[in-house]
């Protein structure tokens, strides 16, 4: 009988208050185990790094790379955080000091040379000569990924293609899926050859996995709330599949481990307080009326894109842009978002419509969570450039809007994912990428608030 141990983490999001309890957890089982002659593998399914976390964003993601290092991790694959938040440069870089393996079969450069580290698959071999591969994908949002010189197309496919291409070299077979629970699920109705799929992406808890044609799945939900711990016993030929979840709250707390936790941010912190402008006045927030820093953002928004008019929501600043010297620190609490501008092409009609829906009395307190915000309410939709006269009539900055008009309107990108403005959904759109919001206020400042 041989039994191989797989520890598994998803979509921490560099939220680490619980990374020092577990990863020390981690390490004495693995003892234990080996101990009586078991394998223990680590392994990542992406997600590590949010650059909400201003460790994370002070790095650039290196230093998420340099935790799991020191962790021990085995094999890792990307979610759409690593993905869609660097620009190819950064994200070619991001794994080069990596003492783990990367895998993903669904990510390759459009242009140029597509990095080492990328690896479509991975064969480990435990003591006994069991012959275990990893595959693994990312979730495709494709028209992100192409801004930033990037295919990520055809995830299920290549995954299938990789399964049967090692389904005579390998024992046992296990995918790293940050693509969700129901790509999961119809990855193992149509490839029920992978024993494990390890799922992420959606934030899905399931407690003893779930099996799927005879494929079990599992779910660690997000934040390091779980740790997954994956057993495989081989037993005269037949193996045997048993997973659960472990509750950060249950393990073992350490000395000091807020401390730990809190020295990441310290960190970071210490790497951006350069000033990168002087602002020469307050710009002041409101969540729910306009405020001089929305007028500013407006013009900011505007004067990058050269769109036609502008809408997003007052709920995006956490904080006042101060008069005097504005630091990197100051402009990741002001706008902590990983979120990006997106042209939109709409009609005048649209227009119309947009202005009516974003008078939803329901809006401005919604506590929203996901799609990039990390604010606390949605806030006031506000609208630039374009308005209702008397008449009822379109105006687009002081000119009637013609009937048979297309206009460029500039949003936020969590805006065009179907939440909110349906419209959005099949209209022609450009993702502004790779600049969040502060990056765009920062370039602004530098350029016209010079001292």
């Amino acid at each position: 009988m041989e039994k191989i141990h797989i520890f598994h983490t998803n979509d921490w999001h560099s939220h680490f208050a619980y990374w020092a309890r577990m990863q020390a957890y981690i390490q004495a089982r693995k003892a234990a185990y080996e101990q009586q002659g078991d394998t223990v593998w680590l392994c990542d399914i992406g997600d590590h790094m949010d650059r909400s976390s201003i460790f994370t964003e002070a790095t650039l993601g290196k230093g998420n790379v340099a935790l799991l290092n020191e962790a021990d991790y085995d094999v890792v694959t990307l979610g759409n955080n690593e993905g869609i938040t660097l620009g190819f440069e950064d994200l070619s870089a991001l794994y080069e000091d990596a003492t783990f393996d990367v895998v993903i079969a669904n990510l390759k450069a459009i242009e140029g040379q597509t990095p080492a580290w990328v690896k479509p698959y991975v064969i480990k071999t435990t003591a006994a000569g069991t012959k275990v591969g990893f595959i693994a994908a990312t979730a495709p949002f494709e028209a992100f990924y192409r801004e930033l010189n990037w295919d990520v197309s055809g995830a299920k496919e290549k995954l299938i293609q990789l399964a049967y291409y090692l389904q005579d070299k390998v024992d046992i077979l296990l995918c790293l899926s940050h693509l969700g629970i129901n790509e999961d699920e119809a990855l193992a109705e149509a490839c029920p050859i992978i024993d494990v799929i390890f799922g992420s992406h959606t934030h899905h808890v399931l407690p003893t996995g779930k099996t799927v044609n005879d494929v079990l799945l599992t779910g660690g939900g997000m934040f390091g709330r779980y740790l997954g711990e994956l057993t495989l016993q081989i037993e005269d030929g037949k193996l045997q599949k048993t997973t659960r979840l472990h509750a950060s709250t249950d393990l073992p707390p350490l000395e000091k481990e807020a401390l730990q936790a809190a020295k990441l941010t310290a960190k970071g912190e210490a790497l951006m307080q350069q000033t990168v402008f002087t602002a020469p006045k307050t710009y002041n927030k409101e969540w729910y009326h306009y405020s001089k820093l929305s007028d500013l953002f407006a013009r900011v928004m505007l004067e990058e894109t050269k769109a036609d008019c502008a809408l997003f929501n007052a709920g995006i600043f956490l904080s006042d842009l101060q008069k005097g010297p504005v630091t990197a620190l100051d402009l990741h609490r002001l706008l902590p978002h990983p979120i990006n501008l997106c042209i939109i092409e709409v009609t005048a009609q649209q227009l119309k419509e947009i202005l009516a829906q974003s008078t939803d009395e329901e809006w401005p307190r919604m506590a929203l969570k996901g799609l990039g915000f990390r604010g606390v309410v949605l806030g006031k939709i506000l609208t630039y450039g374009f308005k209702l006269d008397e008449h009822r009539r379109l105006v687009i900055n002081g000119q009637l809007a013609k009937d048979d008009g297309v206009y460029r309107l500039v949003t936020l990108d969590l805006f065009t994912f179907g939440y909110f403005y349906p419209q959005f959904n099949y209209a022609k759109k450009q993702y502004v990428l790779p600049a969040f919001l502060r990056e765009l206020l920062l370039d602004y400042g530098q350029k016209y608030f010079a001292e």
